[in-house]
């Protein structure tokens, strides 16, 4: 388009923005203004995509990272033929398609959830090195940015990131519109602030007028020219660009325009201008063919082997069977054992080093491109990620993250590393699968079975050595559980898993030493539960003790209570869990100062069934 032309486009994006806006009552119609004129060139002159194909291997991909932006993005589909102007006016509806922030699970061209700021260019980083060093295709990743998410550490981690990997097919642009929701942001139209700062992470910068289309044109040439650097442009703008009652004025975010019609007009009224995309490249995509026989590692019962070494290895060798598989680890690769798979398969393996929010972010831009990634780093380190895990379930990524050295049981390192909550976080993760296993062997084929698995996954593993429980040739379902003991003269049952089904074991067996009998589970599944071995095991018994190597709250107990929350009685069910803040001190001593030791165990069963006598 020239220039006539695209000053053209660039009004109608606005106009739509606001007839969108408008017809929901609510919206973000003056972010979508500012950014208009920046939408319009790209769409029009330099983005390659196919919208009867998104999944074209040639396809360039565009985030919206300020997500709320998103009647913007909605005017452009309609510009580009991809929804029509009855679609547009649904804004917002029960049952639209076009929710106030865009999401893949409605739209097929939408790559990933925006909205919490600060993670479309993590996650186009993902995508971009997708492109790079898998994919080996060269399509382009852009990602239009807010100036208010440059406040956020994420963007600089993916900043400093895609530098280190000279990720030249990666284009951030910065609307700098200079208001954020309250009030001005901090740099307000200085562009050099951030300019400077993208500089200092390898990037190429480009500083130009947001509203001469000329000028971006030009830059997003010079941006598709550059070489070995990912390039940032960085665009003057104004909020509530073209409408004289609300250009550059503080006060308006989040709000339809106070009078849309006038606005309408002022802007020079109704547009039907159609643009033809232009379509990528012919291009094949190169994954490996996922067939190829799945040799898992093999442990004797007995032998005692840390399920993070179970881990590594079971991962080299799905690494191994399926070439679809990637791994990313967060500079602990020689703890968490994803050197294993680093080891063998080098070229699927990213190091995103201490940058977690990145490690995630990653992950859901390769699982964008059909890649199966595994994420491993410290259990406790993955907290400060859980808004990418968030927002990787509201996108319906597949993603695996496994958190390693759990719970108290890690020893010596204090409180700093333990993993107390992370069952809890993933718990409450929407549409999530959580994994504990006790064994290397239930360890190696719950790494497999992740694989197959819907939404976020998680496994957790632990740092010492524990006896290997089950055969190399044991199913252990998603779902599922193990029953360890169990006799007609159970007086109560253990419900364990991980670390404290070892400790729940020894406790049985002092207990039987005393007459005490009792049922032992594994439930290694910790979401989704076993409702019906739990419920078995209440009727075999009447009462339940769950020990968990983790906070009280939200873990396994919950777990355990959630399979008696549908209206049946429920059984007396006692919790033993991590409920003061441990110290430094050896694993036997740490499972003993919280009261989840077979000493423990074996005292709180002894004192439920003498008072079930007493009753």
């Amino acid at each position: 388009m020239n220039t006539r032309q695209l000053t053209e486009l660039g009004q109608q994006l606005r106009v739509d923005s606001v007839r969108a806006a408008a017809a929901a009552g609510s919206g973000h119609p003056t972010s979508s203004m500012s950014a208009a004129d920046l939408l319009a060139v790209l769409f029009a002159n330099h983005l390659r995509y196919d919208f009867d194909r998104p999944a074209h291997p040639g396809n360039d991909r565009f985030i919206l990272s300020k997500g709320h932006a998103s009647p913007l993005l909605y005017a452009a589909y309609k510009a580009a033929g991809a929804i029509n102007d009855t679609e547009l006016m649904t804004f917002r509806r029960l049952g639209s398609r076009l929710e106030g922030h865009p999401t893949p699970r409605r739209l097929p061209w939408v790559e990933t959830a925006t909205g919490s700021l600060g993670q479309g260019l993590p996650v186009g980083v993902g995508i971009a090195l997708s492109g790079k060093r898998l994919d080996r295709v060269g399509y382009r990743v852009w990602v239009l940015c807010g100036d208010s998410e440059m406040a956020e550490g994420s963007v600089w981690e993916a900043a400093e990131h895609a530098g280190y990997e000279h990720l030249d097919n990666l284009v951030a642009i910065v609307d700098v519109n200079r208001l954020g929701q309250r009030g001005p942001t901090r740099h307000g139209h200085d562009l050099d602030a951030y300019a400077r700062r993208f500089r200092a992470f390898g990037w190429h910068t480009v500083e130009v007028d947001g509203h001469d289309v000329d000028a971006i044109d030009r830059a997003y040439g010079e941006a598709v020219s550059t070489v070995g650097q990912p390039t940032a442009i960085i665009a003057r703008t104004l909020k509530g660009k073209g409408v004289a009652s609300v250009q550059d004025r503080e006060g308006l975010h989040g709000k339809p325009l106070p009078d849309a019609d006038e606005a309408i007009e002022e802007l020079g009224g109704v547009r039907d201008l159609r643009i033809e995309v232009r379509q990528p490249p012919a291009a094949r995509m190169l994954h490996a063919v996922r067939a190829g026989h799945l040799e898992l590692p093999r442990y004797e019962t007995g032998d005692e082997v840390a399920t993070r070494d179970a881990y590594g290895q079971a991962l080299a060798a799905l690494g191994t069977a399926r070439g679809d598989v990637v791994a990313l680890d967060g500079e602990v690769s020689d703890s968490t054992r994803a050197e294993f798979f680093a080891k063998e398969h080098p070229d699927r393996f990213f190091e995103c080093y201490i940058a977690e929010q990145q490690l995630v972010a990653a992950a859901v831009g390769l699982a964008a491109r059909g890649w199966v990634p595994y994420v491993s780093t410290f259990a406790a380190f993955l907290t400060r990620a859980h808004d990418f895990v968030r927002m990787a379930s509201i996108s319906g990524a597949g993603i695996n993250l496994v958190g390693s050295h759990a719970g108290v049981a890690i020893g010596q390192d204090g409180p700093s590393q333990m993993g107390l909550e992370d069952l809890a976080m993933f718990r409450a993760v929407h549409g999530s699968t959580v994994l504990y296993p006790c064994d290397a062997n239930q360890t190696a084929k719950l790494v497999a079975e992740m694989a197959g698995c819907e939404g976020v996954r998680y496994l957790r593993t632990s740092r010492g050595g524990m006896p290997v429980l089950y055969g190399p040739n044991e199913e252990f379902p998603v779902g599922g559980s193990k029953v360890l003991r169990v006799s007609p003269q159970d007086r109560l049952t253990v419900v364990a898993a991980g670390a404290t089904v070892h400790e729940a074991l020894k406790a049985a067996h002092a207990l039987a030493a005393d007459g005490i009998s009792v049922q032992v589970i594994d439930l290694y599944s910790v979401k989704p539960v076993d409702r019906r071995a739990l419920r078995e095991a209440a009727e075999h018994t009447g009462c339940l003790l769950t020990v968990e190597d983790h906070h009280e709250e939200g873990g396994l107990g919950d777990a355990v209570l959630d399979a008696f929350l549908d209206g049946r009685p429920t059984p007396r069910l006692v919790r033993l869990a991590v409920r003061t803040m441990p110290g430094s001190a050896s694993p036997e001593e740490q499972l003993h100062a919280a009261g989840i030791d077979a000493e423990s165990i074996a005292a709180a069963a002894k004192l439920l069934v003498e008072n079930a006598i007493v009753r």
